[in-house]
Formats: C-alpha cells, structure tokens, sequence
C-alpha cells in the first residue's frame, strides 16, 4: 500500500480542488476526473485503491458509473454526494458503492473514512492465501473451516441464520450492507424473509456478542439502511 492511489471523480472545481488539496497535504497519491466517461476509462488505466465519486455528474449518473465499474472491479468506492435522502444512499450502495458521505463533509470525516478503507484492504491483503479459513477481528474469531464463533476463549452458540448473518458481515468488514442486500444473500428470494425477520436475527445476533465482547459493539447500525461490520 505504499502507492496507495485516489481516483476523484467530481466535477465541481471548488469540491474537487479541496479534496485533492487535503488529499496532497496527507501524501495520498491521486488522480481526478471531471465526468463519468474520463472517471470510468481513468478507473480502468491507472487501477486505483480507492474511488471517491460524487453522483451528480454532468454526462451520466454517479450510479450508472458504480455499475459499469462493478463490471469488471471490486476497487472501494466511497461516494461523496450532495443528495441526503436515505434512498439515494440505498440505491447507490445497493449498486456496489462501499461508503457514503454527504456533501457539506468535514475534511477529517472524510479522511477517516480513508483510513478505514486503507484498513481494511490491507487487512484483505494479509489474509490472502488464508482467506476461507479463520477470521479474526479484535476478540472474535470465526472458523469457516469448523462452523464455530468464538470470543476470546468462549465459543458463541449461534443459530443456522445467525451465523450466516455473522460470516456476510465478516466477509464485507468496515462496508455498509444494505437491509435488502442482506435479505438477498442470507434467504435469497425467499417470501418468508422480510426487514422485521432482518431486524430480529440481527438483534439476537448483537445481543449475543455484546454480551461477551466486554462493551466492544462488532456491528454497527445505520438507520434506514442497514449494518456495517466494524473493524476494532
């Protein structure tokens, strides 16, 4: 990660020139593009870490440009957009975005959201080869290979779902995963399942790390659109 590299797609100058400036003042590496076209051919020339994306942009849909890119790359993309509306958020992470921020942000918010991205892909990077078979983060380690959860020494008896819920969440450490998406990839297209089912599983699921994490909170909720594991 020591060229760890930005691609700015934003075609406002103010915006995108205090980025870029708080971007040089931390010695991140970047690059910048003033429409979808040049961000999604600029994606696929220079590969970069990370994507800062803003979705207003003036010849296609911030969406529309998560889309094309999740073609063909799993690069993290942090948008950065002026538009609040919990079913924007949804939407655009729906579609592959990893993080959201709304613009007025603070340059320290932003900054954070860096370093846990950073995080979390070198974490990525020093588990492969290792991957599918333990993951730990802070107390709590998973055995994909035995189907056992444990913190610290005390192994957690979890239900078929809870545990599914667990590994999904491990699997996307430090991303948002939408209520839906979730839905989709622990019951599928099944009827039965629906966001009160979600909310319920979810809560025996905390309940049941909370109490032996000694007051550390793995998952983190975001109202309206759905949980993030956190990386401790």
């Amino acid at each position: 990660m020591n060229k760890f590299l930005i691609l700015v797609i934003e075609d406002d100058y103010a915006i995108r020139n205090l980025i870029t400036t708080t971007l040089e003042t931390q010695n991140y590496k970047f690059r910048t593009s003033e429409n979808g076209t040049e961000g999604i051919m600029a994606a696929a020339s220079y590969q970069p870490d990370v994507i800062l994306l803003d979705l207003g942009l003036p010849d296609m849909d911030g969406v529309d440009v998560i889309r094309k890119i999740r073609l063909w790359s799993n690069v993290p993309i942090i948008v950065i957009s002026a538009r609040s509306e919990d079913s924007d958020k949804i939407e655009a992470l729906d579609n592959g975005a990893d993080d959201y921020l709304t613009k007025p942000f603070s340059v320290d918010e932003l900054l954070a959201r860096l370093r846990v991205t950073k995080r979390r892909l070198l974490s990525m990077s020093s588990e492969t080869g290792n991957q599918g078979a333990v993951f730990e983060n802070g107390a709590l380690k998973i055995d994909y290979l035995a189907g056992t959860v444990f913190v610290e020494t005390e192994e957690l008896h979890l239900t078929p779902i809870e545990y599914k819920l667990l590994c999904l969440l491990a699997h996307n450490v430090g991303k948002v995963l939408t209520h839906n998406y979730i839905i989709k990839e622990i019951w599928g297209n099944s009827m039965e399942s629906d966001l009160a089912s979600l909310r319920v599983f979810m809560a025996t699921l905390r309940k049941k790390l909370d109490k032996r994490s000694d007051g550390i909170q793995y998952i983190q909720t975001h109202i309206g659109i759905g949980y993030r594991m956190v990386r401790v």
